[in-house]
């Protein structure tokens, strides 16, 4: 069974799809977030609703230092050519301060939009923010600090075209396994029905 066919199935658990991704070589896992429709996301990120919360150490281990870089493999549902709706979320920790992450997107728009910075934070002691997923990427934040070697120059979402897709924007994770997270994309407080997979690239599987 597939991982749409187990979206579907009722009687497959959380922990159950959960054990089913983890327990794919990375190249499959990949794959398999790869084939979701929008409506298909928009079901499983309404499954994972009952999922364990997310923290930072899912995009970023704590074993790893400032300025790493963590690439996450995207896939959105916006109304695109299937090719250019994959990017990539890539995170690191910051020098200085705890409890955020900073970030950019790189999809095949940085030049002509931007990079599309962002923190991502806990959601917690937000109730209204709590109840959409534990962990925001946050576009009303950008990094204030060093990034990781090789990513482009920092500049707000407000510059250029980038305000258009990222600006007054954030995104809500949830959890799927170990690797997974599906994220909904709000404009303000306002739900913009588009999901997008997460697949954390790691090399030990």
């Amino acid at each position: 069974m597939s991982l749409r066919e187990k979206i579907w199935d009722d009687t497959t658990t959380l922990d159950a799809l959960a054990a089913y991704l983890d327990g794919l070589e990375p190249e499959a896992r990949l794959a398999e977030t790869r084939t979701l429709s929008r409506r298909d996301q928009r079901r499983l990120y309404q499954r994972a609703a009952g999922a364990r919360p997310l923290t930072l150490d899912d995009f970023v281990s704590a074993s790893i230092g400032p300025r790493i870089e963590v690439i996450h493999h995207g896939r959105n549902t916006l109304p695109l050519p299937a090719p250019l709706r994959l990017f990539q979320k890539r995170f690191c920790k910051p020098e200085t301060g705890s409890g955020r992450l900073f970030g950019y997107n790189q999809s095949p728009f940085l030049r002509p939009i931007g990079p599309g910075f962002f923190v991502t934070i806990p959601t917690a002691g937000k109730s209204a923010w709590e109840a959409r997923g534990a962990v925001v990427v946050d576009y009303y934040q950008i990094p204030d600090g060093p990034v990781a070697a090789g990513w482009p120059e920092v500049i707000p979402n407000t510059q250029g075209l980038q305000r258009f897709v990222y600006h007054h924007t954030r995104d809500y994770m949830r959890r799927v396994s170990a690797h997974v997270t599906v994220g909904a994309a709000y404009k303000g407080e306002k739900s913009l029905d588009h999901y997008f997979m997460l697949c954390r690239e790691d090399t030990s599987g």
